[in-house]
């Protein structure tokens, strides 16, 4: 029998014992962001905590064994699955996403030993049992009485077990095998001549099969950018809850504005075990907002109906008294504190002496209306797309993001959670769509996007497949969508649910074989019937309505009985883009769509990356074939890079390392190419008001479209993305039906100064630094707009002395002296340039530094670089395969031309110690070595 130990977690410790946190913690963790609204609840509400609801957290001392028996793991903590309780993260290294599968073809059990005091509990009516997320098909038995059994994931069970509980408890849940379970099902409905495709994933996703079976994170099957790992656990908090009537769940709140006060629309909604209905009285404090709380107690004297148990009520607040909360860069994230505190009882008399009747809950929320205006255009056909906010009409942009681990119960890490979220605001996202493959993420999560100033595109967990439309699978849908939609509708940042990705469009060009009416009439039956039907739970006039799927062509899909025959027609909607065998570095072969949800390249992580992930004995380059899953497999990244770079060939020594380079610059180039080009499109008849690139993050080192890899080091791409997305941005794009250049200021900004401002063009030869000639006119921006600066012919530059092969073009607007921002022209491939130098580059670590921050150590340097001769793309890497002091690292700028004698470069990273560079720590990489020089 093997034996397997864990640490014990500390917030779990916390989570078990500390009554006064209990109420503020959902989903396995404590918020963050409740913090500060704790304290200030905690301080100003004089409440007995005898009268309250009683919560108790079974997150420690779990085992799990599997179902023969011979393997047996103790001290497991919540959040939990088998993978994550055998091997942590190893799954995810070398061939382990193949080796270790036969840990999702085994059924596992988890056990919990617990006492209670039946004696205190005597007079307590109900005794309750919440599983807030049990991955995925599984029974729960409690002394071996079957309470129930779970085939959904996303959703919150619980069981009152008032006649099954002891002294001493025994409580089991019991996992089966989700590859079993999605197949059992599937021959379910084969046998009754059903086929819901697609049955397998594309063989070179390694994946498994019947994926679309189970209410389950689709992407743990596998996808073209991750791998499978069906994962199984118990990834959420299990709690015991003893109250005697009713307690809160959630609390929805939405915005409204008239010309003098913001009318606050909220619904408490409530859980009530027992089939009666029952009194209640809602104190509602909003201790930035009022001087005193507000009592709700239409319910004193008229019972709220068991069947569902909502309070609901209105409140208002003048206008002057209310900061508004904007998307990030255009204004601050104001979120105000609101707390709930609910009594309940039973007797028509009045109130109980009884315990248990009084239940809480906190939220922030932030102030901000938010529209999706379609309105006919006036030029042209069609509607308009975009997100009016405060009034004011904001182009979205950002990214799509993708779960931050393949195994659910890691998604709480609220470290990998503020990283990735941090960097996506320091690259100036106000947008992020959170793709229908993965999961509703954790109240951490929307908790720190509200406090970022980062809008949640949400769509709901359904992506590319067709889903069964069973009585079991839609009443299971419904509790879904209602539990989730309840979760999320109050956070400020969530802007818009959409219920799947991607389709409408599947049927529509016939994706899986699908053109028989059957499927669209079952599309429709799970979409619109039920996912959009119960959304109206937090529908609300001044809320968007939800989108049927992305891509779509929005209201007017309504004209087609929402499966339209091109769901992608750029007059209308959202479209999705990818054609990797077209120049992804000319503007041309891009639509001019309203707005762009999902488009982008793949590039290859460092080779550090791979090292950290592999074993000794591992081929990297095997290893990198086998975790490309896209079906052309490299082809789409070679094709691109050879079309620019002189990429080695594979039998060369620095083949890979060359790959790994080459294709994040191609990456990096054209998604900037694409996204300058959608920003540029603002003011013109086309209205494109979007663009969120597809990925932000990963979830293990492979191939993939993300900008920043899963140990949260930036790819080119996103280091990129801080200028290509800045608020202020100069886009020089080429026509090459025109032969010429067309030169465009970009302004996010409701104001700005246009008092000296001027544009720059600089004309550089590769033989020399700094400028040959230099061109400068006049220029101003147009606040929240594009200014449509120059067409400027590309023979009228690349004339005489200069020529395409010997010379390149920096274009820079400045105000004053100041450069607010700059961007490069490059005539021709850098596989044709001419009369290229060895930049002799040299590299120096100065200025070291080191600060002690919340337990880490805070270390920074200055890298100082000089050059002979213009350096292309300059590609700086820490070293970190061989070392485990420093998980990632932030430069200032990286993959940047340095055209001048010298530039100093900023590192910065935590660690356990102040740690000491050496140059040989750093790896510099420029295109010029790679050519012939």
């Amino acid at each position: 029998m093997w034996e397997f130990h864990t640490n014990v977690n500390k917030m779990s410790r916390l989570m078990d014992n500390s009554f006064a946190l209990s109420k503020f913690i959902i989903d396995g963790r404590i918020s963050g962001a409740v913090v500060f609204t704790l304290f200030v609840v905690l301080c100003v509400i004089p409440q007995a905590l005898s009268d309250s609801v009683n919560v108790v957290y079974l997150n420690r001392n779990w085992s799990l064994r599997n179902q023969n028996g011979s393997i047996y793991i103790k001290d497991v903590i919540i959040p939990s699955g088998v993978y994550s309780s055998m091997y942590g993260e190893n799954v995810l290294d070398s061939w382990n996403d193949v080796k270790l599968r036969w840990i999702a073809y085994d059924n596992w059990t988890y056990a919990n030993e617990f006492s209670v005091n039946t004696t205190e509990l005597k007079n307590i009516r109900f005794k309750n049992l919440t599983l807030y997320g049990i991955d995925t098909v599984a029974e729960v038995r409690l002394n071996h009485y079957l309470l129930g059994r779970t085939d959904n994931m996303f959703v919150r069970y619980s069981f009152e077990i008032s006649k099954y509980l002891k002294e001493e408890n025994l409580l089991e849940i019991e996992i089966l095998s989700p590859v079993h379970a999605a197949l059992q099902k599937a021959n379910e409905l084969m046998a009754q001549g059903i086929e819901v495709p697609p049955n397998c994933p594309n063989p070179r996703y390694h994946g498994e099969c019947h994926m679309n079976m189970l209410r389950k994170m689709q992407a743990s099957f596998s996808w073209d950018w991750g791998l499978a790992a069906p994962s199984m656990g118990i990834w959420k908090t299990v709690a015991l809850e003893y109250y005697d009537v009713a307690l809160i769940r959630e609390v929805d709140v939405a915005m409204t504005k008239n010309d003098t006060h913001w009318n606050m629309d909220v619904r408490v909604f409530i859980d009530s075990a027992g089939h009666h209905d029952f009194y209640a009285e809602l104190t509602f404090y909003a201790v930035e907002l009022l001087k005193n709380p507000l009592i709700i107690n239409d319910y004193t004297k008229v019972p709220i109906s068991y069947k569902a148990p909502v309070i609901m009520f209105q409140v208002a607040f003048p206008i002057n008294k209310v900061t508004l909360w904007w998307p990030n860069g255009h204004g601050e994230q104001k979120l105000y504190p609101l707390h709930f505190s609910l009594k309940a009882w039973w007797d028509a008399s009045g109130t109980s002496l009884r315990n248990r009747v009084t239940s809480k809950k906190s939220i922030r929320v932030g102030f901000r209306t938010i529209e999706l205006v379609e309105d006919p255009v006036s030029e042209g056909t069609g509607n308009s797309f975009f997100f009016r906010v405060n009034g004011k009409e904001i182009f979205m942009k950002g990214s799509n993001y993708i779960p931050s681990h393949i195994l659910p119960e890691y998604s709480f890490d609220a470290l990998r959670i503020g990283h990735l979220l941090n960097s996506a605001k320091e690259a100036h996202h106000n947008m992020i769509r959170v793709w229908g493959g993965g999961i509703y993420e954790s109240d951490y999560f929307y908790d720190l996007a509200d406090a970022s100033g980062i809008l949640i595109w949400q769509d709901m967990m359904f992506a590319c497949a067709m889903y069964p439309t069973t009585d079991s699978f839609l009443a299971s849908v419904r509790k879904e969508v209602v539990q989730n939609a309840q979760r999320l509708s109050h956070h400020a940042s969530v802007a818009i649910f959409a219920t799947n990705n991607e389709n409408e469009v599947a049927i529509a060009q016939n994706w899986y074989g699908t053109m028989e009416e059957r499927y669209k009439t079952e599309y429709r039956e799970l979409y619109l019937a039920t996912v959009v039907h119960e959304l109206k739970v937090v529908g609300h006039n001044d809320r968007p309505n939800p989108l049927v799927s992305s891509p779509s062509n929005g209201k007017e899909s309504a004209k087609d009985n929402y499966i339209s025959e091109n769901p992608q027609d750029p007059n209308y909607g959202d479209v999705h883009f990818y054609d990797v065998f077209k120049d992804g570095w000319n503007p041309s072969i891009y639509p001019r769509p309203r707005f762009a949800s999902e488009y982008g390249f793949q590039s290859i992580p460092s080779l550090t990356a791979w090292r950290r992930s592999m074993y000794d004995n591992d081929s990297l380059s095997d290893l990198i074939e086998h975790r490309q899953h896209h079906p052309l497999g490299m082809l789409a990244i070679t094709t691109l890079v050879r079309q620019h770079f002189p990429l080695p060939l594979p039998e060369d020594d620095n083949y890979l390392e060359g790959l790994a380079y080459f294709s994040q610059l191609t990456q990096a180039m054209a998604t900037k190419v694409e996204t300058e080009f959608y920003r540029s499109l603002r003011n013109t008849e086309h209205r494109t008001m979007g663009a969120l690139y597809w990925q932000l993050n990963d979830v293990w080192v492979a191939p993939s479209w993300s900008a920043i890899d899963f140990y949260g080091n930036f790819k080119l791409l996103h280091y990129w993305s801080k200028e290509f997305l800045a608020p202020i941005a100069i886009v020089a794009l080429p026509d090459s039906r025109t032969n010429s250049i067309n030169v465009s200021l970009i302004c996010d900004d409701f104001k700005v100064e246009t008092e000296g401002l001027y544009v720059s063009m600089h004309i550089y030869k590769w033989s020399q630094l700094y400028p040959k000639d230099t061109k400068t006119w006049p220029a101003t921006l147009v606040p929240n707009g594009v200014h449509y600066d120059k067409v400027i012919p590309i023979d009228s530059i690349m004339n005489g002395e200069f020529t395409k092969q010997n010379s390149f073009v920096e274009f820079v607007l400045h105000r004053y002296n100041q450069i607010m921002a700059h961007t490069f022209y490059f005539p021709t491939t850098f596989n044709n340039v001419q009369a290229i130098k060895d930049p002799e580059l040299d590299l120096e670590v100065r200025n070291t530094y080191c600060r002690t921050a919340a337990n880490v150590k805070l270390n920074s340097f200055s890298l100082a670089l000089t050059t002979k001769y213009p350096a292309i793309f300059v590609y700086i890497e820490l070293l970190l395969e061989s070392r485990n002091d420093i998980k990632n690292y932030k430069l200032s700028k990286n993959g940047f031309m340095l055209t001048s004698g010298s530039c100093v470069v900023h590192l910065e990273f935590e660690s356990s110690k102040c740690v000491k560079l050496k140059r040989s720590d750093l790896n510099v990489l420029t295109v010029n070595q790679f050519l012939k020089v």
